[in-house]
């Protein structure tokens, strides 16, 4: 630890959920006599809402229900409490279902975490930087940051917290960058502002995103005719009309291949339909045990799954809220909403400004052309950018600290979630927190799971700190 902290620094870069729920963790975990500064550098104006938190779109719920959302694993019932002390759903009619169940705007559950750290702040126990980070420097006993506003901060442990990229443009489509009625990102301010509504409106994807795209949309008053093409033409699939258990053991033994799991998966769905379930069960079991399911796997058998299953696997794990569902279904039955499986081959525009796009669509030897005039990009996160996406990530991979997890999902990181450098070694002192640990921990995307992992990485910050304060003195000034 550097000489000179009057009490020693934990740097978390990214503010999001995962940046604030460990902020919140890591008091918990504390030894006793130990005082930390937290810095968390995120450039919103509040901490703990993120990407997936911070939109404004009435129309974006959280997919499950509130009675599963929490900051505490071991308290559930935090967040429905809070609905019901700040009586934030009177204004949202839509929000609570016939059957009791509450699907807040994501809004909503991100003022939730953002009073949870709001004591923190105002204690000064955890400060936040909203100048973003730029150069992060390894020190023989630390770590140095300097933000965009030129201030540099030591730190004793960092912990990266940021999430992944926005989406990439296809490559049919990345000479059309910048046009105004090509959305390439659901989540910026704004991003459907040029699209009128009679438009005709081609979306790339059909995932979770692309529900929440085009329900945007219908708030927004779109009425033309909107077609939704994905590779597999996979839809996001719904919530069980009634609750439903988790079904089925996955990891006594754990399989040890990607077809031994599919195998296992079909199996339990049937036996889970036979005792008059559905597939929802099943998959809950699954997104539950996952992180031993994972840890059992070899590289070549994740990388398996990674490329070949995740797109299966997302439209099941992560469902629509019932609202949204609702607003997809009456659009495919009335004709206004096409989903298709294809894939884009061509795309130029016409002196008009619309484009003409060339997709095969499946079963079609040959490319069919379509016209449409806005198309909105939605086809997830751009995994194999990570360590390009952000200054400090790339001069960080250049020193060689951070290496791409061979799995394609993130940042390669040990089970301590500390960073693999380029020789293969762990960096004792730099750790990765949420969804960029996903190629190790496996299931690090839905809520439940990140927490957790929030939860986890505090207490390996915490034994570092511990450790350090019994072998070395604290002695120099902040």
């Amino acid at each position: 630890m550097q000489q000179g902290h009057k009490r020693p620094v934990v740097a978390v870069i990214g503010g999001g959920f995962s940046g604030a729920a460990l902020a919140i963790h890591l008091q918990t975990y504390l030894p006793a006599g130990v005082a930390v500064r937290t810095l968390v550098f995120e450039p919103r104006e509040t901490l703990g809402t993120g990407l997936a938190y911070s939109t404004s779109e009435p129309t974006s719920r959280i997919n499950v229900p509130a009675g599963r959302m929490t900051v505490y694993p071991d308290q559930p019932e935090h967040f429905t409490d809070y609905l019901a002390r700040t009586d934030a759903l009177a204004s949202d009619a839509d929000a609570v279902l016939e059957n009791g169940n509450a699907y807040p705007q994501r809004s909503v559950f991100g003022a939730y975490v953002t009073s949870e750290i709001a004591p923190l702040l105002s204690s000064g126990t955890v400060t936040h930087h909203r100048s973003p980070v730029v150069h992060v420097e390894h020190l023989p006993d630390g770590w140095l940051l300097q933000t965009a506003d030129g201030e540099e901060h030591f730190a004793d442990i960092t912990v990266i917290a940021t999430s992944h990229p926005p989406p990439d443009i296809p490559r049919s489509l990345s000479h059309l960058a910048g046009h105004a009625k090509l959305v390439a990102d659901v989540n910026a301010p704004n991003a459907f502002k040029n699209i009128s509504a009679d438009d005709r409106v081609l979306i790339v994807g059909n995932g979770l995103t692309a529900a929440d795209a085009f329900a945007a949309l219908k708030q927004r008053g779109h009425k033309g005719n909107v077609l939704s093409v994905s590779r597999r033409g996979l839809r996001s699939r719904g919530h069980p009309s009634t609750p439903q258990e988790p079904f089925g053991d996955f990891v006594n033994p754990p399989p040890r291949s990607a077809s031994q799991l599919l195998k296992r998966v079909r199996l339990a769905i049937r036996e889970a339909e036979t005792a008059g379930f559905s597939w929802h069960g099943v998959i809950d079991a699954v997104r539950i045990q996952g992180g031993g399911i994972w840890k059992a796997l070899p590289l070549a058998e994740r990388r398996r799954i990674a490329r070949w299953v995740r797109p299966f696997w997302d439209v099941h794990r992560f469902r629509i809220a019932p609202q949204v569902e609702r607003e997809l279904d009456k659009a495919v039955a009335s004709g206004n909403l096409h989903i298709e499986t294809g894939a884009l081959r061509s795309a130029t525009t016409d002196a008009s400004g619309k484009f003409q796009i060339g997709i095969r669509f499946r079963g079609d030897a040959e490319p069919s052309s379509i016209e449409v005039d806005a198309m909105v990009i939605t086809t997830g996160p751009a995994h194999g950018g990570i360590l390009s996406s952000q200054l400090f990530l790339q001069e960080l991979a250049k020193a060689g600290h951070l290496t791409n997890c061979a799995t394609g999902l993130g940042i390669l990181c040990d089970e301590h979630s500390r960073a693999i450098d380029q020789n293969g070694k762990p960096v004792e002192t730099l750790l990765i927190a949420g969804p960029l640990a996903r190629g190790t921990f496996g299931e690090l995307m839905g809520l439940p799971q990140v927490t957790e992992h929030a939860v986890f990485v505090a207490q390996e910050v915490a034994q570092l700190l511990s450790a350090s304060a019994k072998t070395e003195p604290v002695t120099r000034s902040a």
